[in-house]
C-alpha cells in the first residue's frame, strides 16, 4: 500500500492511496471463511461453502468494509509517522465504488493542514491585572452575615425582618369571613416565613406584628409561581394549591426571631475552624482575608478574559483552511449546509484560531494534565460543595474517595480535565507576561465586567 501526500494549497492537501490486491486479499478470505465457519446459509451445510460462493454472496460488503478500514488507518498512520497536523479528519475525495473484479484501487483524501502558530508569551506583552479592594462595608455586611448565621432562634416579641411566624391559617370566603365549609382549607399548626416571600408586600403585612394578632395575607401572592412552596404552607397538595386564590387569616400564637451571636472567643472559633483567632481585631484582620479570598476569583476570570484577548491581538492572526474547514463542519454537523456555512464559521473563527494558540502555548511550556491535578481540583469541588452545610472537618481520605467518585463520571471528568487545563495555561501566562496591577472598588469592577449599554 503506497500513501503519498500532495499539497494543493498553502494549508490544503491531498492524501493519496494506492491499494494493490496482496493489500487486502488475505484479510478478505479469511474473513469470508470466518463467514462460511459460523453463518447458516440456506442451501448449504454450516463450514461446507465454497468460498467462490462465500464471495458471490458477501464478497462485495466484506471488501469495502476492509477496504475502508485498511486505507482510513493507512492515512492516519501516515499523518502520525510524518507528524502532519491536521485540522479536522480526512474527508474521501469521492465515495469509491469497489467491485469484486476490481483488484487495484486509488483512493484520495481530503486534508486541511494546521497552520504554523506563534506564540512566544514574554514580557513585553501587558495585561491588566485587577484586585478589588476591600471595602468596611463589605467587612461589616460580612460581619453581620456571620452574626446572623451563628445565631440562635428565640422566642420573640414582635416580627422582624428575620421572624418565622406560627399559629392558626384559615381560608377566607368572598366576604373576608373564615370559611366553615368542609372543603375549606384550614392548617391548625401552621408556619410562615416572611423573609422568603415573593411578594414583599405580603410579608410586610406581618412586620410589627404580635402575639394573638391575625394577619390577613394571600399565600399564592407570598408563593409567587411556586406550586410546591404553597402546597407546603397549607399543607395540601400541589393539584390542590395550583386553584388556591383566595386570602388567609393567621392567628399568630408564636414568634420566633434571630438572636445573632456576640463577637466573643466561641463565636471567632466558629467563623474561623482551626484558627487562633481570640480578639476583635484579628477576626477583622481575618474577615477581610476572607472577603479578599472570594473576590480573587473574580480577578483571576477578568485576567484569563484580557490575557486571552491581549495574546489573540498579538498572535491571533492565524491563516485556516477554510474552505476544508466549511466542507468538514457540512459532513459532521447536520444543521449545517451550504446555505449557512459561511455565517456559521465567521462565528468559529475566533474559537478555532484561540484553540490552536493555546495548544502552541501549552506544547511551548509543556502544559499537562496529570491525574494528581485531576483528583486535587475534584478534591476542591468536593471540599465546597460539603462546606455549603458547614461540613468543613472532612478528612483527607473522605475527600479523596468523594472526588474519586466524580471522576469516575465520564462527563464530569473530562470538564474537570479542562477546567484544570485552562488554570494551569493562564497560571503560565500569568507568569510570562508583565501584570498591569490595578487596585478597583467592587463598583469600578462590575462597571467593567458588565459595562452599561450605550445611549441611542
Amino acid at each position: 500500500m503506497q500513501v503519498t501526500l500532495e499539497k494543493t494549497g498553502d494549508l490544503d492537501a491531498i492524501i493519496k492511496v494506492q491499494v494493490e490486491e496482496n493489500d487486502y486479499n488475505t484479510k478478505v478470505d479469511k474473513e469470508l471463511k470466518e463467514i462460511g465457519r459460523t453463518h447458516t446459509i440456506p442451501g448449504f451445510r454450516k463450514g461446507h461453502v465454497s468460498l467462490d460462493q462465500l464471495r458471490r454472496r458477501f464478497g462485495k460488503e466484506v471488501k469495502s468494509r476492509i477496504l475502508n478500514d485498511e486505507v482510513f488507518n493507512a492515512v492516519i498512520s501516515y499523518l502520525r509517522d510524518n507528524k502532519i497536523d491536521i485540522l479536522g479528519e480526512p474527508l474521501p475525495v469521492k465515495v469509491q465504488e469497489v467491485n469484486l473484479d476490481d483488484k487495484d484501487y486509488t483512493f484520495e483524501y481530503e486534508i486541511g493542514l494546521a497552520p504554523k502558530v506563534e506564540a512566544d508569551v514574554n514580557k513585553e506583552i501587558t495585561v491588566p491585572y485587577y484586585t478589588i479592594a476591600v471595602s468596611e462595608d463589605m467587612v461589616k455586611e460580612q460581619d453581620q452575615a456571620l452574626l446572623r448565621r451563628f445565631g440562635s432562634q428565640v422566642p420573640g416579641e414582635e416580627v422582624d425582618a428575620t421572624a418565622l411566624v406560627k399559629g392558626a391559617i384559615m381560608e377566607l370566603d368572598a366576604d373576608g369571613n373564615v370559611k366553615t365549609t368542609d372543603d375549606a382549607i384550614q392548617v391548625v399548626a401552621g408556619i410562615v416565613a416572611p423573609m422568603y416571600f415573593h411578594d414583599k408586600a405580603e410579608a410586610d403585612k406581618f412586620l410589627g406584628k404580635k402575639v394573638g394578632d391575625k394577619v390577613v395575607f394571600n399565600p399564592a401572592k407570598a408563593a409567587g409561581d411556586s406550586v410546591a412552596e404553597l402546597s407546603s404552607m397549607l399543607n395540601i397538595d400541589k393539584e390542590r394549591a395550583a386553584n388556591v386564590k383566595a386570602d388567609f387569616e393567621m392567628a399568630i400564637s408564636e414568634i420566633i426571631v434571630l438572636k445573632p451571636a456576640e463577637h466573643n472567643e466561641d463565636f471567632y472559633k466558629q467563623v474561623f475552624a482551626g484558627n487562633t483567632v481570640t480578639t476583635e481585631e484579628e477576626y477583622f484582620d481575618q474577615l477581610r482575608k476572607m472577603i479578599a479570598q472570594q473576590l480573587a476569583p473574580n480577578s483571576e476570570m477578568k485576567f484569563n478574559h484580557d490575557a486571552q484577548e491581549a495574546l489573540m491581538e498579538k498572535f491571533g492572526n492565524i491563516e485556516l483552511p477554510a474552505a476544508f474547514l466549511k466542507k468538514w463542519l457540512i459532513v459532521r454537523n447536520e444543521e449545517l449546509n451550504e446555505e449557512n456555512i459561511d455565517a456559521e464559521f465567521e462565528k468559529m473563527i475566533p474559537g478555532i484560531r484561540w484553540e490552536l494558540l493555546s495548544n502552541q502555548i501549552r506544547a511551548n511550556q509543556d502544559i499537562k494534565v496529570n491525574e494528581d491535578d485531576m483528583l486535587n481540583f475534584a478534591k476542591g469541588i468536593v471540599y465546597n460543595q460539603f462546606m455549603q452545610y458547614g461540613m468543613t472537618n472532612l478528612t483527607d481520605d473522605v475527600l479523596t474517595d468523594y472526588a474519586k467518585k466524580v471522576l469516575s463520571d465520564q462527563q464530569q471528568a473530562r470538564r474537570i480535565h479542562d477546567d484544570v487545563s485552562e488554570r494551569k495555561l493562564f497560571n503560565v501566562v500569568k507568569a510570562l507576561v508583565t501584570l498591569d496591577n490595578k487596585e478597583v472598588s467592587l463598583d469600578e469592577f462590575k462597571a467593567m465586567v458588565n459595562p452599561a449599554p450605550a445611549a441611542e
